[in-house]
């Protein structure tokens, strides 16, 4: 039993069995970190373009929706009285807040479906933003914010698992 380098990509053990050599590449790695070729050469599953589209629309979805609740605060302000319970802002500050973050949302939900991966960094981001936006604005409507950080998990979830698949189908 010897150790032999196969280039500069792989490197493992070679076994002398008779006539036969067998390379095994080293324990626990399969290629070079930053090798895509064995990705790459899959073809995307049909779950993970469902689950990335999931992602992209949600995020259309859930900006428009932080942007119309945005302008509602901000226009209404007079509605609802008080200030949160973390922060001690007020509805017209949190308004605003909603509003950029809804429009980074809805923005960034578009170019998820460009499969560009800024797309996706900006998703995440503008997502987690989104989840923070919605939990700390809870006191002012508790459902509606534990549902919008239960969408912004899956979004952030399927932009991360499956974000390149989407870019990969789109090349075959």
């Amino acid at each position: 039993m010897t150790t032999e380098s196969n280039g500069p990509v792989r490197t493992g053990v070679t076994l002398d069995e008779g006539k036969s050599v067998v390379t095994l590449p080293p324990a626990g790695r399969k290629e070079a970190v930053g090798d895509d070729s064995a990705y790459l050469a899959e073809e995307p599953s049909g779950g993970a373009i469902g689950w990335i589209t999931f992602a992209g629309i949600m995020m259309i979805i859930g900006g428009g929706f932080g942007i119309l609740q945005g302008l509602a605060w901000v226009i209404n302000s007079d509605r609802f009285p008080g200030t949160d319970s973390l922060t001690s802002q007020d509805v017209t500050t949190w308004g605003w807040i909603t509003l950029v973050v809804g429009a980074i949302v809805l923005l960034a939900g578009f170019g998820v479906f460009t499969g560009n991966i800024l797309a996706r960094i900006v998703g995440v981001i503008a997502a987690c933003l989104s989840a923070l936006s919605a939990f700390v604005a809870m006191s002012f409507y508790p459902i509606w914010g534990i549902c919008i950080v239960a969408i912004d998990v899956a979004v952030i979830w399927a932009l991360t698992a499956h974000g390149r698949d989407l870019r990969k189908a789109m090349e075959m």
